[in-house]
């Protein structure tokens, strides 16, 4: 850091990943790939002289063999995770953990230096069940593996305190459930007293950071679209911090973290709905956060924003549902506009007040845009995630339809003129709407499932998926067919373009192969749009591909509200 000096500390065949300091900083931990024990292999007979044998076919022995993301889609490398340490002026990396088994999450330091925490799978049946992580703790001198929790779901990312006394992880107990509240739990490192802290608190919790004393955990907490600050102490008091008027460290961004300094001072990304991310802190002992950087400030100021308003409106069955509007930027409520439907994925996920881009440019182009949180989204509650359990999708359509009935009232939107969007769930949503009704001019489904009995066993968490569906397919075909909109496309009678990245292992594309296909049978105006080298989502591999996928949508949309 004095001299500005670089040296390469390890040469590796695979990238080491979620590196961590030792306590003295002489050390770092980190996690990499490693070759496992091959469950089958052949021996090939020597090639002909001056012939030279075509690349190996792929041998596949596991259940969880596939994984969607930037740079790692598809065929998941033979071999296992697992934990290094290494000097920190080079030199071979010592391997602390052994075993066919996965090791996840960063790595988190006794004050001592002697061990080392981290959730891993190290079950003999972690490839067949749902939530296999449990949190262990590795001798570093001997590598020496002791589990420290052993509960029923999955115990994750633990961090030590600063004294030495007790670890901190996030999980929850399994009840079966499509959604589960993510806790915040303690116990002594030797996994002794373990208990969840704010037992009232039926919100999801991440990012936690210890206090220096020891005696108080922050981490944020998620509710109604948006997520504050909270302080948990050890005797299972909670309280927030911040009050809730910006989105923190949002779980689109899970790599993202919050940190503290000795003096109390925490430090944190958050988003307004007129302001995109920047980096905040405010101090422990209270106090309203502090913007530090302001990198989008002549962007802004050159692009006027469309304001943003939120909404409570009753469902069919008079649950209250939250959402926002968005309308253009020079509104004139005396005019009729189109309105743009946005259906958020997962669904386990809430859209909430952060700043979307991607929403201000439809409002930017003449389009007032709805976008909701219908049952099954997250920061309401276990109850209302789980609405959806074995329905989805059911009645999260009339939620959003719920929606777009509530904007329509307010007189300044057409009704001949109205489009829907979503991707992953919000895809699939998007298909399920055009099988129910035809009243929107166009829909642009994104990434979606379209038919589940391919889906569960093409997907990279196809398992998850039979969860969501209560059955595996063999078991309750009819559950398959009756929440696949594949099996209605003969109600389709609106236009509909399908997008999707061509390296998607999320929602792979031959979903929208099938869907395509089905409607272009029947003579819908169809389109599908393939964008090469994209995972799920079309979020990183190249940015030219995100405005093409935002010009195709408006295009659409364009053609039929013009």
């Amino acid at each position: 850091m004095d001299t500005g000096a670089e040296t390469a500390i390890t040469s590796l065949e695979t990238p080491p990943a979620a590196l961590s300091w030792s306590p003295d900083g002489t050390q770092l931990a980190f996690l990499r790939r490693v070759a496992g024990t091959p469950e089958w292999s052949i021996k090939m007979p020597k090639a002909p002289e001056g012939a030279k044998w075509a690349e190996p076919p792929a041998v596949v022995t596991r259940l969880r063999w596939r994984a969607d993301g930037i740079g790692g889609a598809g065929l998941i490398p033979s071999g296992f995770t697992h934990l290094f340490v290494v000097p920190v002026t080079g030199g071979a990396p010592r391997r602390l953990s052994t075993g066919d088994f996965q090791h996840g999450g960063e790595p988190s330091w006794a004050p001592d230096g002697k061990t080392i925490y981290l959730h891993a799978a190290r079950g003999a049946n972690a490839d067949h069940e749902l939530f296999p992580d449990d949190i262990w703790a590795f001798d570093t001198a001997t590598g020496r593996p002791t589990r420290i929790t052993q509960a029923n779901g999955p115990e994750q990312n633990p961090v030590v305190s600063p004294d030495g006394k007790r670890i901190a992880w996030l999980g929850f107990v399994d009840q079966g459930n499509a959604a589960h509240t993510t806790s915040l739990s303690i116990a002594n490192l030797d996994g002794s007293d373990a208990r969840r802290l704010a037992q009232g608190l039926d919100r999801n919790v991440s990012t936690p950071v210890w206090a220096a004393d020891g005696k108080t955990i922050y981490a944020v907490v998620e509710g109604a679209g948006s997520s504050a600050v909270y302080s948990f102490g050890l005797d299972g008091n909670y309280k927030p911090l911040t009050d809730g008027k910006l989105r923190l460290a949002t779980a689109y961004a899970a790599a993202e973290a919050m940190t503290i300094a000795r003096n109390g001072q925490l430090a944190i990304t958050g988003s307004a709905p007129l302001q995109p991310k920047e980096v905040y802190t405010f101090s422990a002992a209270g106090g309203a956060p502090v913007r530090l950087t302001d990198s989008n400030g002549s962007l802004l100021a050159a692009h006027p924003l469309g304001a943003v308003e939120e909404i409570r409106y009753p469902s069919f069955d008079g649950r209250a549902i939250q959402g926002w509007i968005i309308k253009p930027p020079d509104f004139d409520p005396a005019k009729k506009y189109p309105l743009l439907l946005d259906i958020h994925g997962g669904p386990h996920a809430m859209y909430g007040i952060e700043f979307n881009h991607q929403m201000q440019m439809y409002a930017a182009r003449g389009f007032v845009v709805l976008y909701t949180n219908p049952r099954g989204s997250t920061g309401y509650g276990e109850s209302f995630a789980n609405i959806i359990h074995g329905s989805y999708p059911g009645d999260d359509y009339r939620d959003l339809m719920a929606g777009v009935d509530a904007v329509l009232a307010k007189g300044y939107v057409d009704p001949q003129k109205l489009c829907v969007t979503g991707g992953s769930g919000g895809g699939i949503l998007t298909a399920w709407i055009v099988t129910r009704t035809n009243r929107f001019a166009a829909a642009v489904s994104q990434y979606p499932v379209i038919n589940w009995f391919t889906q569960t066993g093409s997907a990279d968490i196809g398992l998850l998926m039979t969860r969501w569906m209560k059955s595996m397919p063999w078991e309750n075909p009819k559950q398959y067919i009756d929440h696949s909109p594949l099996f209605f496309a003969d109600k389709v009678t609106t236009p509909t373009m399908l997008i999707t990245g061509e390296e998607d292992w999320r929602t792979p594309i031959g979903q929208t192969e099938e869907f395509y296909f089905a409607l272009k049978a029947r003579k819908v105006d169809t389109v599908m749009v393939r964008i090469p080298r994209e995972p799920h989502g079309i979020r990183g591999a190249f940015p030219s591909h995100r405005i093409a996928k935002v010009e195709h949508i408006l295009g659409w949309f364009a053609k039929y509200v013009q």
